[in-house]
């Protein structure tokens, strides 16, 4: 069983449309899902929070879906969002509260323990925490609770590295049991070399591609020569491509290695490189 699925998704707002969006995240793994602003990404995770209604498409958490049980459905699910969705006047006191009664599963005495552990004050009022300490405190009310599917949407930018890596460590913590799994949705494309397993890249709606980390980093190359050597049959295999006066670089292909074999630097690419280039050559075919 998946700890998500999701099958032919799509919602259309007219002057945007996400399209067909498919995946199977098994469980133990965390899913990165990338793209720019206004890819879809935050549509897609508030059609699977059913914040959002979908127009077509499935979706199932460890098997089940909204319609089936909407109570065991939004127990599984842990959110996260880039900013805290808690009311600014309430303090840690107000939000125990609120959890326990709210959440059937809900641990007071491990969210104690995470408030204590990141000495989270407990009467200060939220509009006096920093971001960190606001992230730190969402992740607190999550990981008190008997959740299957962590979703996180961009909650890392703007946060120093050493939070990032306390986070990351979290993250990585949480799914330790095989029997748990994230959706990561982030712009900040080293966390995810670090914990990603598999990247879901989206652009204006649509796949771009989805398979494990490893897969896609092994499927590309980084080509840096010289414009003269630039042919307009070399041209044609790059995906995406920076000029200057001194050269060229671009993404490739890796079987179109062949291509470029003499007078070419050829590298292994990033994941973020791999993005940008994906970019570029879809701007450069406008």
């Amino acid at each position: 069983m998946n700890a998500l699925e999701i099958k032919n998704l799509s919602k259309n707002f007219g002057n945007f449309k996400l399209e067909d969006i498919n995946l199977e995240l098994p469980k133990g793994y965390i899913l990165g899902y990338i793209g720019q602003n206004g890819a879809g990404k935050t549509t897609t995770i508030k059609l699977i929070m059913e914040q959002l209604k979908r127009d077509n498409g499935q979706i199932t958490v460890m098997g089940k879906s909204y319609i089936d049980n909407e109570e065991a459905y939004k127990e599984m699910i842990g959110y996260i969002a880039d900013e805290c969705y808690y009311p600014e006047c309430f303090n840690i006191n107000d939000i125990l509260g609120s959890l326990k009664d709210f959440y059937p599963t809900f641990n007071e005495e491990k969210f104690i323990s995470y408030i204590n552990t990141w000495e989270l004050p407990k009467k200060t009022a939220l509009r006096k925490f920093s971001k960190g300490m606001k992230l730190k405190l969402m992740f607190a009310t999550v990981l008190s609770r008997d959740t299957k599917l962590l979703v996180l949407d961009e909650p890392t930018s703007g946060l120093d590295p050493v939070i990032r890596s306390e986070i990351l460590e979290i993250l990585q913590d949480y799914i330790s049991d095989g029997e748990r799994s994230v959706m990561f949705s982030t712009h900040i494309m080293s966390d995810l070399e670090k914990i990603a397993d598999y990247l879901y890249f989206i652009d204006k709606g649509k796949t771009i591609f989805y398979d494990s980390k490893d897969n896609i980093v092994e499927s590309y190359l980084i080509v840096k020569g010289g414009n003269e050597d630039l042919t307009d049959e070399r041209e044609k295999k790059l995906i995406g491509c920076k000029k200057s006066n001194i050269g060229f670089e671009g993404l490739i292909h890796s079987s179109d290695a062949k291509y470029f074999k003499d007078g070419f630097l050829i590298e292994r690419p990033r994941v973020d490189d791999i993005v940008v280039f994906h970019i570029k050559g879809v701007r450069g075919k406008r």
